[in-house]
């Protein structure tokens, strides 16, 4: 089915970027050289004004764009809204009716913003939603944040670890590298093994896919193995059983007790994140040992994660970050952008939108649409609430 929405000679496409609003989110949806990208697709692009300054772009970088002074009057006029986190209840309320928002707009934690969104008949799209496949590479908004996480994770530990993480020779004598432990060899467990080799330290790295040892080793990472085979749909893995939750946590914990630095990084797309590290494991760790628990957001890996917090237990640190791409703003911002204008080229032609539902990443991604919210398990959240 195609869907066609052409607007009148005098009046192109408008796409909208605003400034975000929680306090710690210092991206931007749109970064200044993507703006003639935009304008040849035929749009004109409004901005709130200081939108980029979380992540310094300064308004002066973004030339041929419309200025606003604040987000309600920005909503009004805007057809495309281009957003980094799913929009408030607040913000929803001054967009137009059949508007059209593009984000990563997490509907497994904001089912309410969703729902509203659906009463104003929002057309939305959640970045987060678009399939793993080639023809949506460029389009991988997971894939290129979690690459900003999975970097940034591995220097919080380095700088709260009260180690060196490469080996030193000194003439006080030779250092030894840091035993460092990846958990979850995702997008960020990649990049967070070649990280802290690149650092210098000793990896080991855990997967409960047994493809992502090959991955693992070519980093120069040694892969701890469970002989459990787990991969699930769209290159992530699947939940496991009880039996082989146990089986996971004996042969973990002599990796974990031995570890001086762990970086977690497991997460099930849509659920919470499945509890790898026992506080038992925790307290086999030596004192000064540092966990950084990247899966915080989705109630982490680590039983004793608190979200947005780094807490000491038995002289652990346990750091529970929650926007670690944020702590990388300017080329986050760029990879994220890059993410959302190669996904606006699908149905954006020539100032006019057609989208064409038969194309599975606009219909796999689809969250809400003419009054009805059309992604299924977002469905079913929202319809257990209410009943």
């Amino acid at each position: 089915m195609l869907i066609s929405h052409s607007q009148k000679e005098a009046l192109p496409m408008r796409v909208a970027i605003p400034k975000e609003i929680t306090e710690a989110e210092q991206r931007v949806a749109l970064v200044p050289q993507l703006v003639a990208t935009l304008t040849r697709l035929g749009c004109t692009v409004l901005l709130e004004k200081g939108a980029g300054l979380g992540a310094h772009y300064t308004d002066d970088k973004y030339q041929g764009v419309e200025f606003f002074n604040d987000a309600p009057s920005l909503y009004q006029n805007a057809d495309i809204i281009l957003k980094v986190e799913a929009p408030f209840k607040e913000e929803i309320t001054h967009l137009k009716e059949g508007a059209i928002v593009i984000g990563m707009l997490s509907p497994h934690r904001f089912p309410d913003r969703v729902e509203a969104m659906r009463a104003k008949h929002i057309t939305s799209f959640a970045i987060e939603l678009v399939p793993r496949i080639s023809r949506a590479q460029t389009m991988d908004a997971l894939s290129s944040q979690a690459t900003a996480a999975g970097y940034k994770a591995v220097l919080i530990a380095a700088n709260m670890l009260d180690r060196f993480f490469p080996m030193l020779t000194t003439a006080a004598g030779t250092i030894r590298p840091s035993n460092v432990l990846i958990i979850g060899a995702g997008v960020a467990g990649l990049q967070a093994i070649a990280t802290a080799r690149r650092i210098g330290a000793t990896v080991k790295a855990y997967d409960i896919r047994s493809a992502a040892r090959e991955q693992i080793e070519s980093l120069g990472a040694k892969m701890i193995n469970i002989d459990v085979k787990a991969e699930g749909a769209g290159g992530y893995a699947r939940e496991l059983t009880e039996e082989e939750k146990q089986k996971q946590q004996e042969v973990l914990f002599e990796a974990v007790a031995k570890a001086e630095a762990i970086i977690s990084t497991a997460l099930i797309p849509g659920r919470a994140a499945p509890k790898i590290i026992t506080a038992k494991m925790v307290e086999a760790m030596a004192p000064g040992s540092v966990i950084v628990d990247t899966a915080a957001i989705a109630g982490g890996n680590c039983e004793l994660t608190q979200p947005n917090q780094t807490i000491i237990h038995q002289g652990v640190k346990i750091c529970g970050p929650t926007n670690l791409a944020s702590m990388v703003a300017q080329d986050a911002s760029n990879m994220y952008a890059k993410n959302l204008v190669s996904f606006l080229e699908l149905f954006v032609k020539e100032g006019n939108i057609s989208i064409d539902w038969n194309d599975e990443i606009l219909a796999q991604s689809v969250l809400t649409f003419d009054g009805e919210i059309k992604h299924q398990p977002t469905k079913e959240l929202i319809q257990g609430m209410k009943s």
